[in-house]
């Protein structure tokens, strides 16, 4: 299941079933359970431990040391899920003792070719990141989020889950959960609808997301005034809940 022309340290902990292409180079502490796929041509350095079923394509990087000029050769980690699809030429930088020193991604992504995941990144589960999204450092990115081609997140952010960007967005504010932006800097456009919808979403549920985005959007309220309102009248509706915990956990303000 090793190709003879792959490097692979003798630290390194693979399962029995785990595939490795030619000319890849795995370092120590790095850790793959089974079912994954290596190509060829790909770099895998740890701390590192990767789940099952993974498939990681030609000339990735991944667990590499990251970018931040304060890194200073600190044992920092690198944590991906399960069932995850990593294409030609993304990097994934591990994480930084300035923050929990982890870089994490969840299950079922998908990494188009030359995305780019920073340091300190978590990424939650189904996510969609198209060609050439890059995030920088300590980005927090939810469940289902798609990310357009090019799209470009500065440090910090926060983007909810649901949300989708279009292609060439540059993100430097949060987004809260089901937004839909564009635009450099990004803009807000309304609600993911149709992805919702596909994701199985009740008409009821999604009429409350429409309202709820109005009030924030369209009547001209301070965001806590907003909010105020939000808890009112969708106390009880849970995907409702989810749009007002991505508003009142917002750091770096929201994208309007």
């Amino acid at each position: 299941m090793i190709h003879p022309q792959a490097i692979v340290d003798p630290k390194a902990k693979l399962a029995p079933n785990v595939e490795v292409g030619p000319w890849t180079l795995i370092g120590p502490d790095v850790e793959i359970d089974e079912g994954t796929v290596v190509g060829p041509h790909v770099v895998l350095r740890g701390p590192t431990k990767i789940g099952k079923a993974n498939k990681i394509f030609q000339f990735a990087s991944v667990g590499e040391e990251c970018q931040d000029k304060k890194y200073k050769g600190e044992p920092t980690r690198l944590e991906i899920g399960d069932c995850n699809i990593i294409r030609e030429s993304v990097t994934i930088h591990r994480g930084t003792v300035q923050d929990k020193g982890l870089t994490k991604i969840g299950d079922d992504n998908l990494l188009m070719a030359y995305v780019h995941i920073g340091h300190d990144c978590e990424v939650g589960n189904h996510t969609v990141f198209a060609n050439n999204a890059a995030i920088a450092g300590h980005v927090k990115v939810g469940d289902y989020v798609i990310l357009g081609g090019f799209t470009n997140i500065h440090q910090y952010c926060q983007i909810g889950s649901y949300s989708m960007s279009s292609i060439a967005t540059v993100i430097v504010k949060d987004v809260p959960a089901y937004l839909m932006v564009q635009g450099n800097n990004a803009n807000a456009r309304g609600m993911n609808i149709e992805g919702m919808r596909r994701k199985g979403f009740s008409k009821e549920e999604l009429e409350n997301l429409k309202l709820a985005y109005n009030t924030v959007y369209r009547q001209g309220l301070t965001l806590a005034e907003a909010l105020g309102n939000l808890k009112q009248k969708f106390n009880t509706c849970e995907k409702t809940a989810l749009f007002i915990e991505s508003l009142e956990n917002s750091t770096r303000g929201i994208t309007r």
